[in-house]
């Protein structure tokens, strides 16, 4: 013991001489890793000397943490007790002791030590807090860290400790991870013993309504337990009758703007109280008190979003009247906190945002606190750490390869008949053709004519198989390609050609062709007759023009449209012209059909 209290008082790193202090206090058999016994014996030494260290601070009226620190240089050295942690923590993470033996000399310290000096031991833990967290550390430890905090909680005072319980259990929520089910009220067990206690009995001289002041302090019985509201039908009666009065009562008397903003929230933040006075005096003004107002209403908001959610089991489950009840009162709440200043909008927009939050938290527990931590995905590597190369296919992939190699061993699969080919036409469009029939009752956005790719397959069969088919689309679009043979009387007499209806088309695109014909004459006539004397001034040799294609052209100027025996008599350019343009009118209308037997032979010589 001697020899730990002697190095402890040593200058320098731990790692400088704890290991070797160990060994020669202990002479392990091994000298790296003690054995149980030796762990053991390590362990009761160190615990009786941090109780003699702990004695002496007393004695000398010091405090713990600060023990035994050099009087000429305070800010730089340590005392002996976070020296004597340091080495025993520096062991355990090398793995040289046992690692729970850190989390013992804390939990003797903390108890051995006034609420004063603990303080001061928590913050060395939560410095100390990446180290002990390591998982070889933090498997030994971790109940017993658990225990430690729990029983500090337990000392503390509710009232005046608030900021050191809230460090305590930021602490336990930063060191254990977030789906550790020991800190997790996975059965839903309410706090009953956080009793509002509050008078039964009027006093002398009370200014406001003293039913009113017990029906409104009552409902803090129902916030602390809301499950019993579910299992007695008479407890949620009597829970709405006293809401109700509430809600009239609030509702009765608004607040103006000026008594919200007399009563500054932020500066009321700063001097919180966990609970408010039950005294029947502070009645009158704490119904002036937005803040107050607030607290009752968020909590009947709590206690509906726990209603509402759904239970595991049927007992559980709220009934269907008690559904309208909750959302009638909701509504209700949500309204008074809107109109509550200041800034109540934005307030119930907060808190809306926050009970949202909130279901996933208990959707989470109800299915058994599956854990959110995930590995890190980490590459492979081979056994000299270079990484593992990727295969090299020989068609670029595997299943090309594969497909190849089988061509190879079965050379007869191209010829076999049952492979696959390609479908008859009417065996391919006859989804499609279903999907048309409205007996079928198929909606439009489930038809077969949506898949792009399906239609841009069966215009390539149609191409192919069914030509007449093929040139319905241009007119009728997809469903247009499907056949008539396919589709039910109704349907296909939509989709059937009428028989003078290409012989109509050809004769209006003659006429068509004829009239443009006759006005580019008009207007190629006209110029000629305005240089016709230049022209004979200029060129004596110019042949003069034919006197029938001159009347027909005066004719023509005069009267309007050429009569039939008049563009007969026109140049020959003119019937070359008029014959192009016609046969232009036929080729339109036979395009399809002919590039379509055309590109038909084509293909059947290539399949041949």
């Amino acid at each position: 013991m001697e020899d730990f209290r002697r190095a402890i008082l040593q200058p320098g790193p731990p790692e400088s001489f704890a290991l070797q202090t160990v060994q020669e206090f202990i002479k392990p058999q091994r000298q790296t890793k003690l054995a149980q016994d030796e762990n053991q014996l390590l362990e009761n030494m160190l615990r009786t000397l941090l109780q003699e260290l702990v004695s002496s601070a007393v004695q000398s009226g010091e405090e713990i943490m600060q023990y035994g620190q050099s009087i000429d240089d305070r800010e730089n050295s340590q005392g002996q007790i976070p020296r004597l942690l340091d080495v025993v923590l520096y062991l355990c993470e090398r793995e040289h002791v046992e690692g729970g033996m850190i989390f013992q000399l804390l939990e003797d310290l903390t108890e051995m030590s006034t609420m004063r000096n603990c303080k001061d031991i928590f913050g060395y833990i939560e410095s100390k807090q990446d180290i002990l967290g390591k998982q070889e550390l933090f498997a030994r430890g971790k109940l017993v860290m658990l225990r430690t905090c729990n029983q500090l909680l337990r000392r503390l005072s509710k009232a005046n400790d608030v900021v050191f319980c809230g460090r305590i259990l930021m602490f336990l929520a930063h060191f254990f991870p977030l789906s550790e089910r020991s800190a997790v009220n996975i059965k839903g067990v309410f706090n009953t013993s956080n009793e509002t206690k509050y008078e039964k009995d009027p006093p002398a001289g009370m200014s406001v309504d003293f039913n009113f002041y017990k029906t409104l302090w009552s409902l803090q019985e129902h916030f602390c337990n809301p499950a019993s509201l579910t299992l007695a039908p008479t407890k949620w009666q009597k829970f709405t009758s006293s809401l109700m009065v509430v809600l009239n009562t609030f509702e009765a008397q608004p607040l103006s703007e000026e008594e919200g903003d007399a009563n500054n929230l932020e500066e009321e933040a700063a001097t919180f109280n966990i609970k408010y006075l039950t005294s029947s005096k502070l009645m009158g003004l704490e119904l002036k008190d937005p803040s107050f107002r607030r607290h009752i209403l968020v909590q009947c908001l709590i206690l509906f979003d726990y209603l509402k959610a759904p239970g595991k089991n049927d007992k559980d489950l709220t009934s269907d009247s008690m559904k309208e009840e909750i959302k009638t009162c909701e509504e209700r709440v949500k309204k008074l906190l809107e109109t509550t200043p200041p800034k109540g909008k934005d307030f119930l927009e907060k808190v809306e945002h926050i009970l949202e939050r909130e279901k996933n938290w208990v959707w989470w527990k109800r299915d058994g606190c599956p854990p959110f931590e995930k590995q890190p995905i980490e590459s492979k590597m081979v056994q000299d750490g270079t990484k593992k190369r990727r295969p090299r296919w020989r068609l670029g992939n595997k299943e090309l390869s594969q497909l190849w190699k089988w061509a190879d061993q079965n050379p007869n699969a191209l010829t076999d008949p049952h492979r696959v080919r390609t479908p008859a036409i009417t065996e391919y469009w006859k989804p499609l053709a279903e999907d048309m029939d409205p007996s079928a009752g198929i909606e439009a956005e489930y038809h077969h004519k949506n898949n792009r790719v399906y239609c841009w397959k069966g215009l390539r069969f149609s191409a192919r198989q069914d030509l007449d088919g093929f040139s319905r689309f241009t007119d009728h679009g997809i469903e247009g390609v499907v056949p008539l043979e396919l589709l039910p009387p109704d349907v296909r007499s939509k989709y059937q050609a009428k028989p003078n209806d290409r012989s109509k088309r050809a004769k209006k695109e003659d006429a068509k062709g004829t009239s443009n014909l006759a006005e580019e004459n008009q207007i190629a006539t006209s110029a000629s007759e305005i240089d016709g004397e230049g022209a004979r001034a200029d060129d004596a040799s110019t042949a003069p023009m034919d006197n029938d294609a001159m009347a027909t052209t005066v004719s023509t100027s005069q009267g309007g449209t050429p009569t039939p025996e008049e563009l007969q008599k026109q140049s020959p350019d003119t019937d070359v012209g008029q014959e192009a343009g016609q046969l232009e009118a036929d080729g339109e209308v036979e395009a399809g059909m002919i590039d379509g037997e055309t590109d038909a032979e084509v293909d059947l010589e290539a399949v041949s």
